[in-house]
């Protein structure tokens, strides 16, 4: 245990550290409501734009397609600007 060079008595323990709280993050549901917000329309519009080009494809071909184009933007870029958006409006009315 260290002690004081000018007093010769022990230090006193520090006082602990407390880091500030993260927000509780959102619940299941709200996830789960989020992430269609985020598929739904990347997959109809990603109908539409393969549509054309993949008439004469197999279903699970268009479906391996769309997937490799969809779930990247949606987790990537849609799924956290979406969070982001939503922790933003959550931080507000909580004020």
């Amino acid at each position: 245990m260290a002690t004081s060079a000018t007093t010769g008595l022990p230090d006193a323990p520090a006082a602990p550290v407390v880091a500030p709280s993260a927000p509780n993050p959102p619940s299941v549901h709200v996830r789960a409501v989020i992430t269609w917000l985020a598929i739904f329309p990347l997959v109809a519009i990603g109908m539409l734009l393969i549509g054309p080009v993949s008439v004469d494809w197999h279903p699970v071909a268009r479906a391996f397609v769309l997937t490799l184009i969809v779930v990247p933007l949606a987790v990537y870029l849609v799924v956290p600007q979406l969070m982001r958006a939503y922790g933003a409006i959550r931080a507000r009315k909580s004020r």
